[in-house]
């Protein structure tokens, strides 16, 4: 039996279901990231609007993600996790559906800007409902679920959208993830405990979420905008007074102390470099085979699908290995096969055939998928029980900032070094900032908390 009050569990009672709703909602939430990308042609051609006009249904959906995460995980520490999950899952859902409807441009911004925004509960909440929903001996196995469903989202977001638009039009872009979002509304309701419910935040949070936001959202629109010119970099200088500001102010103080108490604000750091150096391969390798070596759409699609081939495989190892040796110790293997994969891709040249690129791709791959679910349980395992939503929003937003990073950073690194040696400096980029990880999660945890770096102690599934 559980307990209803606390919400604890008992010995043997593992709620898997949420754990594989946990995974379904990130797959979802990161698909959304990606998948609108191919359709920005048929959009403005359909809405009668510039390409640029159509870029912000991506944008759209972005900035508020991005931007919203810390507020929102401030907020999730003091709601019920049950209500702000079928409230985050249905609004998602609802405002998927209007995005598909939209008869202007203005009518589709504003929907993914509100899809945005219970997206970014969404992903605050998932590693949350996974660490909550097993005993602490399976965490390493529950984290990995959505640690690994949720990047291969964005990887795959392309080719799943690719194959929408050519075979149903760029409407069901949007209406695609309506399925799964009411099979985790049922489930949840059906499985899991009521709870406490929700409340608005008061005018000092909001006044607070509105500082970061808007820091947030410039570092964010600077990152985005590079690809187009190096100089838009410098934009993010602007960003730094809100954030200070909210640092400094009684929003930020929290989130500051929360991180600094799991002593694991290094692995913060090891997130960030690795999807940085993530997402600058994938931008380097698919702009070279295409554009240098004269590879297919298709083939180029094809070969990095060993990316997230060996990482899908490796994903449930690596929560295995985390349960039985510790996360830390799996967490640094898999950063470093990652760095290794990414250090064989340095010499890239064009006599390499796509195979030649593909078990590089495939064996950083398998380091990733060893490297998430370990990761999380290590950071989200050592947060304050009261504080979990707090300490998973930071996680997700060093991998968010990190996945916009790296291919600004290696477009801007590729201009530096010129077409001829641009795509080895851009892979040489990617490496160094998987290379910087490993160090990163085998320092020891330092923090005011006490220091639980492999084993976690229990927490309630349930809010009070």
């Amino acid at each position: 039996m559980t307990d209803q009050r606390a919400g604890h569990l008992s010995r043997g009672e593992d709620r898997w279901s949420l754990v594989a709703v946990a995974g379904v909602l990130s797959f979802v939430a990161m698909l959304d990231m990606n998948i609108v990308n191919v359709a920005l042609a048929d959009i403005a051609d359909g809405l009668d609007v510039s390409a640029a006009t159509a870029q912000w249904a991506v944008l759209g959906y972005q900035l508020p993600v991005v931007a919203l995460l810390l507020p929102v995980g401030r907020w999730l520490d003091g709601v019920g996790t049950r209500s702000a999950l079928l409230t985050a899952a249905a609004g998602f859902a609802l405002f998927s559906a209007a995005a598909s409807v939209a008869p202007w441009a203005s009518w589709l911004i504003g929907a993914r800007v509100a899809q945005g925004a219970f997206a970014a509960v969404l992903f605050v909440l998932m590693p949350v409902l996974a660490m909550r929903s097993v005993r602490p001996e399976l965490r390493g196995r529950a984290m990995s679920v959505p640690a690994t469903l949720g990047p291969l989202g964005a990887v795959t977001g392309p080719a799943v959208g690719g194959l929408l638009l050519d075979q149903l039009g760029w409407r069901w872009v949007f209406l695609v993830k309506i399925p799964f979002c009411l099979l985790a509304l049922f489930v949840v309701r059906r499985v899991m405990p009521r709870d406490g419910g929700l409340h608005a935040p008061d005018r000092r949070s909001l006044a607070d979420s509105s500082l970061v936001a808007a820091g947030v959202t410039v570092l964010l629109l600077s990152l985005t905008l590079a690809s187009g010119g190096p100089l838009w970099l410098t934009l993010a200088v602007a960003a730094l007074p809100p954030l200070w500001w909210w640092l400094r102010g009684p929003g930020g103080r929290p989130v500051t102390a929360a991180v600094r108490a799991t002593g694991l604000l290094p692995a913060h750091g090891a997130v960030l470099s690795l999807a940085a150096g993530f997402a600058a391969m994938h931008y380097v390798v698919a702009l070279h085979l295409q554009r240098d070596d004269g590879v297919s759409a298709t083939t180029t699609g094809l070969t990095v699908l060993a990316f997230p081939l060996g990482m899908g495989l490796a994903g449930p190892l690596g929560g295995r290995l985390a349960d039985h040796y510790g996360a830390r110790r799996v967490a640094v293997t898999g950063a470093g096969l990652t760095a290794v994969g990414l250090l064989l891709l340095v010499p890239l040249g064009d006599g390499w055939s796509p195979p030649d690129v593909a078990w590089r791709l495939a064996l950083a791959g398998v380091g990733m998928g060893l490297n998430g679910g370990p990761t999380q349980a290590l950071v989200m395992g050592a947060a304050p029980p009261d504080r979990a939503a707090t300490v998973g929003s930071a996680l997700q937003l060093a991998r968010s900032l990190g996945f916009t990073l790296g291919p600004a950073l290696a477009t801007a690194v590729w201009g530096i070094a010129g077409s001829e040696a641009g795509a080895r400096a851009g892979l040489a980029l990617a490496a160094a900032a998987a290379c910087l990880a490993v160090p990163l999660l085998a320092l020891p945890a330092r923090g005011s908390a006490v220091r639980l770096p492999d084993k976690t102690v229990d927490v309630p599934l349930t809010q009070e």
